[in-house]
């Protein structure tokens, strides 16, 4: 349950109280500032408590935005600050300072009403004092709605004038649609997408439900697509789309509703991954259906669209907190960003979430998964080369300063096992003196090392397992020191595609019934890995424990156990070790992110809402 403290001078025929009420507030009327520092008090330190100005004057969802938001500790609009179980001691401080404060002038310039001396603009006045304490307190950005706290009876008219003027349900509807999002899903999915999140509101349906049912209905679109016939086909394009329909439902029902949570973050994140991947899976098995095997292609589209998600998170990563983040580069693409048609072109030639799946559904009915996926190759990898070829040139011509925080997390990213750690510890006095791409530079030497040895020698030779050591080595020593160099956030999306390409080629290489498959269930696996230490450090948890990332050998490790067993064992042998150690590194890692999220949600972890991919 919600507090909230009502103060100032009480006004005949306010709907406040109803109003709070309406958001889940149990309402308290304070006579005084000392009476308010009383019921403050009393409120259990696990709740969210707010103090409202009895005068306020303002839209309901004003009041929503301000004081029901779950991500945030402190947060305030005009006349009225509220604050949750982390930000009470802030808030408790700042409240006593004020009322000290005004004792010690005689309440000077406060209402002179009886019993209300003072109390008058004391949330604005809690609020100046959290500033002034350098603490960050969250001001959601209003628009057209109306929070304000009226001097007197003609500017209280002129504010319930103001309020009435504007559609407060447009407002939300419109404001629970990302304000960045792809062409397809602007024009096609959310102008009817948004009313479907309203219903699901006004239903007490959760943001994790509709999550679960986009989930469940890519799935079934997975095993339509699995039946490899023309009917199945259709039917999989068909449910695709619903399914995404359902996946931008989710997020707007989340603004719409502020229903935000630290586990419905992850289910967001995880799940997309989870349908895209499934339906390659099912695309594959309706083509061997057909006598068409494209596991090697659907193998592909799984690894080039992760790594194209490793460069996106990565390049953030190591940028987004950074000192001096500017370029002509950069100068130029907010320049296109001012120009109406080139901010839609730009969004759509980078192939996101949208316009992708719309090709991917439209192509099922259609064509042949065949034509599918060297559609999706083509697309994903022009997208990849836009994409990385602008980032690159903007760290070349910025002049960032990196953070030990953005080094630290690309270390993260780059999930190094004991190998590397080991060969990192022995480099490091050497590594100190090299030029700054050396990281970059190293990366990319032992990836296409150990790629070319697997896809030109393939299994039962010794190549592949040299070139892994030499792999492992040159991991090492790209880590060997502080990741902050202009390019070296490229390290980790290189390390991903070595060790998937490796596994690929080997898979490809094999020639055995089911290799490919259980290829694709241990890159699955490997990439959930991945994916979870993105989220983690996203929602500043911090990357997987060190043990779990040592349990499963870190990506030299893999890399090199798998060319291992390609070299010392047959064709089928080594189709049933890939199967083997696709369960075991996929039970390790699901078992301890459940157990991560789970407890994290449960112990009040401060909630948080990914808009990952832009739709």
């Amino acid at each position: 349950m919600s507090t909230a403290i009502l103060t100032g001078q009480p006004v005949p025929g306010s709907t406040l109280e109803g109003d709070l009420r309406s958001l889940g507030f149990d309402v308290r009327t304070a006579s005084g500032p000392a009476e308010a520092e009383t019921l403050l008090a009393q409120v259990p330190s696990g709740e969210r408590v707010a103090v409202v100005d009895a005068a306020f004057v303002g839209h309901v969802h004003a009041l929503r935005l301000g004081l029901t938001d779950p991500r945030f500790p402190i947060a305030a609009i005009p006349g009225a600050v509220t604050a949750q179980a982390a930000g009470r001691q802030a808030l408790t401080r700042a409240m006593a300072r004020e009322n000290s404060a005004v004792a010690g002038t005689g309440g000077k310039g406060a209402s002179a009403s009886p019993g209300v001396r003072d109390a008058a603009g004391l949330p604005d006045r809690i609020t100046a004092a959290l500033d002034a304490d350098g603490t960050e307190v969250h001001r959601p950005e209003l628009g057209s709605l109306v929070a304000a706290v009226p001097a007197d009876p003609q500017a209280r008219n002129e504010a319930r004038q103001a309020v009435d003027a504007v559609d407060e349900e447009a407002v939300r509807l419109k404001s629970a649609v990302k304000s960045r999002d792809g062409f397809f899903t602007t024009f096609f999915i959310s102008p009817y997408s948004r009313y479907i999140a309203r219903w699901c509101a006004r239903r007490g349906l959760t943001p994790n439900q509709v999550t679960t049912a986009s989930l469940l209905t890519a799935l079934i679109a997975a095993g339509c697509a699995a039946t490899g016939t023309r009917g199945g086909f259709v039917a999989a394009g068909v449910l695709l789309i619903a399914s995404f329909v359902l996946d931008c439902t989710d997020g707007q029902l989340a603004r719409y509703s502020l229903q935000y949570s630290t586990l419905g973050a992850w289910l967001d994140a995880t799940f997309d991954r989870a349908k895209e991947y499934a339906y390659y899976a099912g695309l594959a098995l309706g083509a061997a259906r057909g006598g068409d095997d494209v596991w090697a292609l659907a193998l592909g589209a799984m690894v080039l669209q992760t790594c194209r998600h490793v460069v996106d998170f990565s390049f953030n990563e190591a940028n987004h907190d950074a000192t001096g983040n500017t370029s002509p580069t950069a100068a130029l693409s907010d320049r296109l960003d001012s120009v109406g048609w080139t901010v839609w072109a730009r969004r759509m030639i980078v192939l996101p979430i949208g316009e992708r799946w719309a090709m991917i559904a439209v192509l099922t009915a259609v064509a042949t998964p065949r034509i599918t996926f060297y559609a999706l190759l083509i697309g994903c990898a022009f997208a990849a080369a836009y994409t990385t070829a602008g980032r690159v040139l903007r760290s070349l011509t910025r002049r960032a300063k990196r953070t030990d925080r953005a080094a630290q997390a690309l270390a993260d990213l780059a999930a190094s096992g004991p190998l590397a750690e080991a060969a990192a510890a022995e480099l490091r006095g050497p590594a100190r003196g090299l030029p700054g791409f050396t990281a970059a530079a190293v990366a990319l030497l032992g990836a296409a090392a150990v790629l070319a040895a697997a896809a030109l020698t393939g299994i039962g030779l010794a190549w592949t397992v040299l070139a892994a050591a030499v792999y492992a080595g040159t991991s090492g020593l790209a880590v060997a020191r502080p990741l902050k160099g202009a390019l070296d956030w490229l390290v980790p999306p290189f390390l991903r595609a070595a060790e998937y390409g490796t596994v690929l080629a080997l898979a490809a290489t094999a020639d055995a019934d089911g290799a490919l498959p259980a290829a694709y269930g241990l890159v699955a696996a490997v990439a959930y890995h991945h994916y979870d230490t993105v989220y983690r450090i996203r929602g500043n948890a911090g990357a997987p424990p060190h043990w779990l990332v040592r349990a499963i050998g870190g990506h030299e490790g893999r890399t090199l156990v798998v060319a291992v067993l390609a070299a010392l064992l047959t064709a089928s042998q080594f189709t049933v070790a890939l199967t083997v150690l696709a369960v075991a590194v996929a039970v390790l890692v699901l078992a301890e992110s459940i157990r991560f999220w789970v407890a994290a949600h449960r112990g009040g972890s401060p909630a948080v809402h990914d808009e990952g991919e832009t739709a």
